[in-house]
């Protein structure tokens, strides 16, 4: 075997074509992954990944192993050496073997020089170095098990015919058909077993760094199945008797070996951050899933930027891990605008449901223009449909850091969206009433947006007074408790049936102000009002559980606070101009945790600052100001002017100030060792463990309302800048609430590696050389080489 192993390599590089086919792949490579414009070209990508080599190699592959592989039999049936061969002291299946592993030397020799592509990549990244060498490595490994079957479909091929060409093309139709024509009959059938059986979905998972055993017992299979053909060929060639009932057996087991793979496999996530592997808490949503799941992805058309078909790409490749692990689920790329004629249509329909377009900028050859797309998809499941946003927006970001922030928030999103459908609602929330707290109508985004999510209802503890055992078993049926900025103090009666709750696990989110000041009683003649500080009678109920809200006005001096519009000019010449707002603060994520991480920044409005004591309460600093900020006591004026001015340094002396607190233990009575204001059948003086969120501004949670109703939770009105107050306050109630830990995917860290395009464009030629050029020069050597040692070695003597 290893004698024809070895006749095969030196016969194939004796030859000028051996070189040439070689030429043609590396030289093919080259230019349409360095040189030729479009979704190929690395440079112009922008992505620090080989993604774009793996997507392009097996279609150069079809035709460069037919091309090796057609002379394996077919000239030697030509030549009529074949007969010879037969009679030598070898089996057939040596005889098959030796010329299929010397065909995957030759393409394993042509792939080598592709890891100059490695090295650029590297060198190229922002900052140097940051290429996922794990996902390159398993991306390798697909490429060769994907050269394994199309080798043995081609040395197939080469027995049918003793005409070169007949062999080549008959390869080139097969490996072609296995790729790609069975997704093909998939795609009109919509059947998915008819898809299982093409080499494309296997190889597509294992081109991006996932290594399924599912996927190595395919390549495998078809790798020996046609080796197995091979053989019978040559059996019949000897005019050896063909067992049919072998015939049969082995593509029987092998088929038997590939249905067991689908129940009893392994996955191995090579990424360096496992970006394709589903959480425990993903997994255990989309399982229960036991009808069709639909999903519609709107991401689709021409003209991306790189950016975004970077997000397409991930977005298809994560769909493809849900597919993969509950078949019910099915997904579909559709363009939204690509007909103009029904156009203007879908556009409207998109908006009538939420679906709003995003404008992107597009750079191509020098010029910018812009694009529009629909970031979204919706899923359907039992006669329901859910929305799912798949970009996740950040004040000031660009389109790079947008796709980062997205690519990231994605299991999560789809998730979330999936989950929505499958599993119905169960948690109840109360919304607190009877304290003076925010109207509905400004509170009424958010409580629209959990009713996906949660049973909601108000709750009030008037009744406390007179049936306080009804109140508080009435209240001890929700799951959680939302305070929205309440004005009015709570009596004792009041804060012994929440403290009670709380013992009994009941989760809480406090959204409190200590200070009485509102932005809109200042638009009045004097521009100016006077902030006081607010008695809710709760400063011994956090204390007890380890916080301290202050009444001190955070404001801060940096580019991260909100602006504030006033009317500027005179009679016909007024304007509107924005101004910033010091006393507009923007939360900014103090920890990498679940609740905050990868979100928008946060807007507050006069907001106060938290303490944290000490006790046996865990605490989490959720959102801090930035710095430089300061502390003011009250009561104090507020101006409009102080917008109008800019403000003392000097007076900016603080550091960044908590301003959300997460709070997570078993916490201990206010009431303890104290006189209990109410008799209730039972009261605990140690809760269970529970949690519990404060937060110093109750306006994070409000809404604007134009003349058509309340506005989205985090749009200003004014400034037309979007916010992350929603995404936040939703995060925290699903925290508080959540019981199979989906919002631990929020801090699952995923990374996109960028190529430094400052480099690219000082040294685009110098690589562009490298890749296309030296991979030629290096064949050539190689060449000049094997053909001096060839001659030294069969030279006659003198």
């Amino acid at each position: 075997m290893f004698a024809i192993l070895k006749k095969e390599i030196q016969s194939f590089f004796a030859s000028p074509i051996g070189y040439l086919v070689i030429a043609l792949f590396l030289l093919l490579n080259g230019l349409f992954l360095w040189l030729f414009k479009g979704e190929f070209n690395i440079l112009n990508y922008g992505f620090a990944d080989l993604s774009s080599f793996f997507l392009l190699a097996p279609w150069i592959l079809v035709f460069l192993i037919p091309a090796v592989t057609m002379r394996s039999f077919s000239d030697e049936k030509k030549q009529g050496t074949l007969e010879l061969l037969l009679t030598k002291p070898i089996s057939h299946l040596q005889i098959v073997l030796g010329k299929y592993f010397g065909a995957v030397v030759l393409i394993v020799l042509a792939l080598i020089p592709t890891l100059l592509y490695v090295l650029t990549v590297y060198q190229l990244g922002k900052p140097v170095g940051n290429l996922d060498m794990g996902s390159t490595l398993g991306s390798y490994f697909g490429l060769l098990f994907l050269v394994a079957a199309y080798t043995a479909i081609g040395l197939f091929a080469s027995t049918l015919s003793d005409n070169q060409i007949v062999a080549f093309i008959s390869a080139v139709f097969l490996c072609f058909f296995f790729y790609i024509g069975f997704e093909g009959i998939a795609d009109m059938t919509s059947s998915r077993f008819i898809d299982q059986l093409g080499m494309s979905s296997h190889y597509k998972s294992m081109s991006r760094g996932v290594l399924d055993t599912r996927d190595i017992v395919y390549f495998l299979s078809v790798t020996v199945l046609f080796l197995f053909f091979t053989v019978k060929r040559v059996n019949s060639e000897a005019s050896k008797a063909i067992k049919w009932s072998m015939l049969a057996i082995v593509p029987a087991t092998i088929f038997v070996l590939n249905a067991i793979s689908t129940s009893v496999y392994s996955r191995f996530d090579l990424t360096s951050d496992k970006r394709y592997t589903l959480s425990d808490a993903t997994l255990n949503i989309v399982k229960d899933a036991d009808s069709p799941i639909v999903i519609d992805v709107f991401l689709e058309g021409e003209g991306f930027p790189s950016e975004f078909r970077r997000l397409q790409s991930e977005t298809r490749q994560l769909l493809e891990e849900f597919s993969a692990y509950n078949s019910n689920i099915s997904f579909k790329f559709l363009d939204p605008i690509e007909d103009d004629a029904t156009r203007d249509r879908n556009i409207e329909q998109l908006n009538a449901r939420g679906l709003t377009p995003m404008q992107v900028n597009v750079q191509e050859n020098g010029k910018q223009s812009q694009a529009i797309i629909f970031p979204w998809a919706l899923a359907s499941y039992n006669g329901e449909t859910v929305k799912i946003g798949l970009v996740k927006y950040k004040v000031n970001a660009d389109q790079q850091e947008l796709v980062t922030n997205s690519v990231q928030h994605l299991e999560y999103a789809i998730a979330d969206g999936l989950g929505k459908l499958i599993h119905p609602k169960k948690r109840k929330v109360a919304v607190l009433k009877g304290n003076g707290e925010m109207p509905n109508q400004y509170i009424a985004d958010f409580v629209t947006t959990l009713r996906d999510y949660y049973y909601i209802a108000p709750f009030t503890l008037d009744s406390v007074a007179v049936s306080p055992q009804k109140t508080a078993s009435a209240l001890n049926d929700y799951d959680l408790i939302i305070a929205a900025k309440p004005t009015e103090a709570f009596s004792e009666q009041e804060k012994f049936v929440l403290d009670q709750y709380t013992m009994q696990g009941g989760k809480s989110l406090w959204l409190i102000d200590a200070i009485a000041m509102e932005k809109d009683s200042l638009f009045n003649p004097e521009g100016k009002n006077v902030a006081i500080p607010r008695d809710l009678n709760l400063t011994d109920f956090f204390f007890k559980y380890g916080v301290r809200i202050n009444p001190l006005l955070t404001s801060v001096k940096s580019q991260n606070i909100g602006r504030i519009a006033l009317e500027s000019g005179e009679n016909e010449s007024t304007r509107i101009q924005l101004f910033n707002w010091p006393y507009s603060p923007l939360g900014i994520s103090a920890t990498n945790h679940p609740i905050s991480n990868n979100i928008n920044l946060v807007k507050f409005d006069f907001a106060n600052q938290i303490d944290t004591l000490k006790n046996d309460i865990s605490k989490t600093i959720l959102l801090k100001s930035d710095a430089p900020a300061r502390l003011e006591g009250t009561p104090m004026e507020i101006s409009l002017s102080f917008a109008l001015q800019e403000p003392d340094s000097e007076l900016f002396n603080k550091e960044a100030q908590n301003l959300a607190v997460l709070l997570e233990g078993e916490f201990t009575s206010v009431y303890h060792n104290r006189v209990k204001p109410l008799d209730l059948l039972e009261t605990k003086d140690n809760s269970t463990p529970t949690k519990m969120i404060v937060i110093a501004d109750g306006d994070v949670i409000k809404n604007d309302i134009n003349r058509n109703g309340p506005l989205s939770l985090g749009f200003d009105k004014w400034t037309k800048e979007s916010y992350g107050n929603k995404e936040f306050l939703l995060n925290a109630v699903n925290y508080l609430l959540d019981d199979d830990g989906l919002i631990n995917i929020r801090s699952k860290e995923v990374k996109v590696a960028f190529l430094d395009q400052q480099k690219i464009a000082d040294e685009k030629t110098k690589w562009q050389i490298i890749n296309i050029a030296i991979p030629l020069v290096l064949l050539g050597v190689f060449g000049v080489l094997f053909y001096y040692l060839r001659r030294k070695k069969y030279a006659k003597p003198a």
